[in-house]
Order: C-alpha cells, then structure tokens, then sequence
C-alpha cells in the first residue's frame, strides 16, 4: 500500500472517531437535560403537596374556631335559662323534703296539743280525782251557803234548807269520797297481788331448775359408780396382730414402743417403733412379701412441745390393706433416717418436715428447703417459733 492510501485511512479513521466522540457527547447532555426535567417535576410535585397539606391545616382550624364558638354560644344559653329555672333537681328536692318535714312537724305538735287538752279534760290519777271532788264538794257547799243567803234576803220566799237536808248533802258527799278511796285501795292490792304472783312465778321456776340440777348430779354420779361398758373389738384387730407377728418373727429384741388401732382414723392399725429401727422396719414394710407396703401416701412431722413425732402413712395394693408408721425423736435435735430411698415419694415430704419443723434426716439425697429460703431464721411449725422479722 502506497504512503497516499494510508494518508486516506487515517484520515477516515480520525473523522469516525470525531463522530463517535460527538454522539457520546450529544447523549451524556441529553440525559443530563431528562434528569433536570424529572428533579424539577418532583420539586414541583413537593411544593403542590405542601400547599395542599398548608389548605387543609387552614380549613381545620377554621373549622375547630367554629365548632368552638358554638358551644361557647350554647353554653351561654343554658347559663341564661338557668337563672330563670330552678337551679337544679336537687333545689326541687330539696324544697320538696323541706315542705314534707314541715307538715311532719305541724301535725306533731297538733297531735301532741290534742293530747294536752285530753289530759286536762281527764283526770291524770287518783290524786287528780280525789282534788276534782273535793272541788265539787266544796262548790256544792258553797252554792249551798250562797242560796241559804239568798232565801233570806229575799224574806225567807220559800222555806229555808233544813238541817236535814244538808247532812244529806255531806253523806253523799262523804259515800263518794269513800267509794273513791275504796276504789284506789282496791287497784293497789291488785298490784300487790300480780306482784306476789310473779314472786310466786320466778320462785317456783328456781325450784325447778335446782331439782334438775340436782336430779343430773345424781345422774352423773350413777354414770360414774357404773362400770365402763365393754369396748367392741377392731375389725382391724386381727391384722395389727398379724403384723406384729411378723415383726417379732423378724427382731429378737422388742423393737416397738407401742402399737393400737386408731379408732379416730378409720381404725387404721398402728406401730410406734424406737427412733434406731426406724429405718430397718421402713424397709422390711416394703420388702416382706407378706407385708408388700409399695406406696407412701402420707409422711409429715409434728411438735408435740416435750418431743417431735413423724408419721408415715403406707399403702399395700396387693393386699389392700393400710399401716402407720410412727417414730418419736428428740425435740432439741430431732433427727431420724430418711426413708426416700425406700419410697422415692418421701423426698419432698421429708424436705418439708426439716423446712418448717427443723427435723434432720440422715443420707437424704438432697435435703433443703423447699418453701422458705435457706436464709430463713427459724422453722414456722414448731410451737415456740418467733418470726425473726416481725412484720412479716
């Protein structure tokens, strides 16, 4: 190729790259021009939204002074009729009970007038009575004297009372006086007499009382010379005796305290054994085919002030039938065997004697307090407990 057609090739080369560099241009302000557009667009979309958000406040506000001067405007008017109404229901009740107790007390105070002008009308006693014919006698005496004159100042124009006549006067008047006072003599040995009756009443009553009392003292005197009446025999008798064999079969010192039915539980049998077997019998319950105790119901303790006790309920299902287990303890350190490694159910209750009693157990798997912390001071349940804090 010839130095002129190069010159040609470069020279087109040079004028398509012009061209390219001139598109890329053109293309980079267009898009500049579209992103200013959309930047403006959005700006004005803002500005629309703030003014329609600025007409809204404004008519809200309006709206808000409107409602507000209208219930000033109602409230005024319920002031105004108000004033000219009575104030309220309570007034109107008010008055009402007002008038009620008025008229209670007029009709009081008329009644209690009516009651006054009877009294003055009767006579209030025999005292009131024996003045009111001594008035009458002394007024009939007078008009007596007074019509005695009167005859004879008009000259004697019709015969003078005789002296006949006034001694009747004075003996009826006389007979009237002593009717009356036989009358209060009469009313007063009434009294006398319904008196002496409830006397009579009230002191034949204390006799009765004291001849029942007396007639229960000889009563109970007979109850107690008598003897006892037999007490019947336990169904469970027989069982507790079969028990008690097997212990002795088992233990060639005598290992119980005591033993009976509990005639206060359901006649459940019962065995006290001595605070060192305590453990060694737990485990022949359990274990011994004739005796086959599988299930602990029951395990609490209890302070009985001079001694701790615990007691131990079991169950056997193969023979269906029930025993208690006791054993006493010293109650300045009670401590005893633990159980829960024959009868895995005694675990919690045993942790709940030591928690509010203090009993100790020895070789439990894990004993604690399961109800008061382990900084508790004191145990609730025994009888000389005082709280540590005494607001609690």
């Amino acid at each position: 190729m010839d130095e002129k057609d190069k010159e040609q090739l470069k020279k087109e080369a040079a004028e398509k790259a012009r061209a390219a560099a001139q598109r890329k241009r053109e293309e980079r302000e267009k898009k500049k021009e579209e992103s200013h557009d959309s930047v403006s667009e959005v700006n004005q979309t803002k500005d629309d939204v703030t003014s329609n958000q600025d007409l809204e406040k404004q008519k809200a506000a309006a709206a808000a002074k409107a409602k507000a001067a209208a219930i000033a405007k109602k409230k005024a008017k319920e002031t105004e009729r108000k004033e000219t109404e009575p104030t309220s229901n309570q007034d109107l009740e008010k008055q009402k009970a007002a008038a009620a107790a008025k008229a209670k007390a007029a009709a009081i105070a008329k009644k209690k007038a009516k009651e006054t002008e009877g009294k003055e009308t009767e006579p209030t006693s025999n005292q009131d009575l024996e003045k009111q014919k001594a008035a009458a006698a002394a007024k009939a005496k007078a008009a007596a004297i007074a019509k005695k004159k009167a005859k004879e100042t008009e000259g004697k124009e019709t015969e003078p009372t005789s002296n006949q006549d006034l001694e009747k006067q004075k003996a009826i008047a006389i007979a009237k006086a002593k009717a009356a006072a036989a009358a209060k003599r009469k009313a007063k040995n009434a009294n006398e007499s319904g008196d002496s009756e409830k006397a009579k009443a009230i002191a034949a009553a204390k006799a009765k009382v004291a001849a029942a009392a007396k007639a229960r003292g000889k009563t109970t005197q007979a109850k107690e010379t008598e003897e006892p009446e037999p007490i019947t025999p336990s169904p469970q008798q027989p069982i507790l005796d079969r028990y008690l064999n097997i212990v002795k079969e088992h233990y060639k010192e005598d290992i119980l305290e005591d033993s009976y039915i509990n005639r206060m539980s359901k006649h459940v049998p019962t065995i006290v054994v001595k605070l060192e077997h305590y453990y060694s019998l737990a485990l022949l319950f359990k274990q011994h085919s004739g005796l086959h105790f599988e299930f602990l119901s029951e395990l609490h303790g209890t302070d009985f002030e001079t001694y701790m006790e615990i007691y131990v309920h079991l169950y056997s299902f193969k023979n269906k039938q029930s025993v208690a287990l006791k054993v006493k303890m010293d109650r300045e350190n009670p401590r005893v065997d633990s159980i829960a490694t024959i009868w895995p159910g005694a675990n919690w209750p045993e942790c709940e004697a030591y928690d509010l009693l203090g009993i100790q157990f020895t070789n439990h798997p894990d004993l604690h307090r399961i109800m008061l912390g382990e900084d508790w001071v004191g145990h609730p349940l025994r009888k000389d407990y005082e709280p540590y804090d005494v607001e609690v």
